[in-house]
């Protein structure tokens, strides 16, 4: 039975010595501040002058966009 009582008082020593790490790497972190989110891009309101250049008209465009007859476009 002393056996027992020896352990015992061992934990409740190991009980009492217990205590929460104090160190600086123990500590949970501050919370840190979010930045601001992004913002956005101003909209440019206007119309936009021609180009100087003028407008690319390539020679076959029309091409593209010609519909075949409907017996053509089945064979």
């Amino acid at each position: 039975m002393e056996v027992y009582g020896e352990r015992s008082d061992q934990m409740m020593m190991m009980i009492e010595e217990c205590t929460t790490p104090k160190r600086r790497e123990c500590r949970i972190p501050e919370v840190f501040v979010c930045p601001p989110p992004p913002r956005k891009k101003t909209v440019v309101v206007g119309k936009r002058p021609p180009p100087k250049n003028g407008y690319f008209q390539p020679p076959d465009l029309d091409s593209l966009f010609v519909m075949p007859s409907r017996s053509q476009a089945c064979a």
